[in-house]
């Protein structure tokens, strides 16, 4: 099957902002957009109030709905994005093993998290969380707009400010433990798309015996500078790939999740990588990542790797 950039869609809101958000993405990716919904609900783990079972609806109903779901995005995309080549698909199966199916065919999958307001960000639903944490494609979640519609600028296809030539940055939290060039490759070609800046933050702790510099400040100076060079050693050959994107560096001594959040209010997109932990126990994705899907204003693209 041809990649395609794919958007799960649910009904809610916040999936059709995601889809708006993936229309954009494949015009600056020049790929088809794939929209789909898994159709398959299942009954609630809980007990209802009542004490009586809520069984799923019928399997036909279940489809019907689907398609009108479908239908109604594909035509509000066709509207907005006319020459943009989009398929709409009822897949099989309960939600994340769909979709995560349907990411293994798809150049990136994006899927829409529910917001809680400008302070708490994101609040990311089971199936969100647990296509994120299974998936080894890249994932992009979209927030919905805040209702008066006043927290973001308004995009134009390349994710850029509507007035004047202003273009928001690609943030990329990297960490210089075994940096992958799969990260490093969609934030640089992220940048290059939208012919954005690409701010790179990354955070780096001091060891126990400075006692936060107050004893030996000039060897947590010469650390501060060794942390410096080696990002500018990891960033140099991509640049040299990208030498149209302009790039920027942020080191700062502590975990970097804040630093992201805070960046991620005036950002395109931030992206962040996720080491492939293939155990069956846990949502497999880190501190900084979890915080940032908690709390970000932006898209956040979420890189896979081993």
């Amino acid at each position: 099957m041809p990649r395609t950039l794919t958007v799960g869609l649910d009904g809610s809101p916040e999936s059709l902002a995601a889809a708006d958000w993936a229309a954009r993405e494949a015009l600056l990716r020049d790929l088809p957009l794939r929209l789909v919904n898994a159709s398959q609900w299942q009954a609630p783990a809980y007990a209802p109030a009542s004490g009586l079972d809520m069984p799923p609806l019928p399997r036909d109903l279940q489809h019907a709905a689907a398609r009108r779901l479908l239908d109604d995005a594909r035509a509000h995309i066709a509207g907005r994005h006319p020459g943009l080549p989009v398929e709409a698909e009822d897949i099989p199966g309960l939600p994340v093993p769909a979709l995560l199916k349907a990411a293994d065919d798809a150049e990136l999958l994006v899927l829409g998290s529910r917001g809680l307001g400008k302070v708490a960000g994101f609040l990311l639903g089971s199936v969100s969380l647990a296509v994120l944490a299974g998936s080894e494609r890249p994932v992009v979640l979209v927030r919905s707009a805040e209702p008066d519609g006043q927290d973001r600028p308004a995009d134009d296809p390349a994710g850029a400010r509507t007035a004047g030539t202003d273009r928001r940055d690609v943030v990329l939290g990297l960490g210089l433990d075994k940096p992958d060039d799969r990260v490093l490759d969609f934030a640089f070609d992220a940048a290059s798309r939208r012919a954005a800046r690409l701010r790179v933050v990354h955070g780096w702790t001091l060891p126990p015996y400075s006692y936060g510099g107050d004893l030996m400040p000039e060897l947590d100076d010469d650390m501060a500078r060794q942390v410096r060079r080696e990002l500018s050693g990891v960033l140099r050959p991509w640049q040299e790939r990208f030498p149209a994107v302009e790039v920027s560096t942020q080191t700062t001594v502590g975990g970097a999740g804040p630093h992201l959040v805070d960046a991620s209010r005036d950002a395109a997109l931030v992206v962040v990588g996720r080491r492939i932990r293939r155990s069956a126990v846990g949502t497999h994705i880190g501190p900084v990542t979890q915080a940032l899907l908690h709390h970000a204003a932006a898209p956040v693209a979420v890189i896979p790797h081993d």
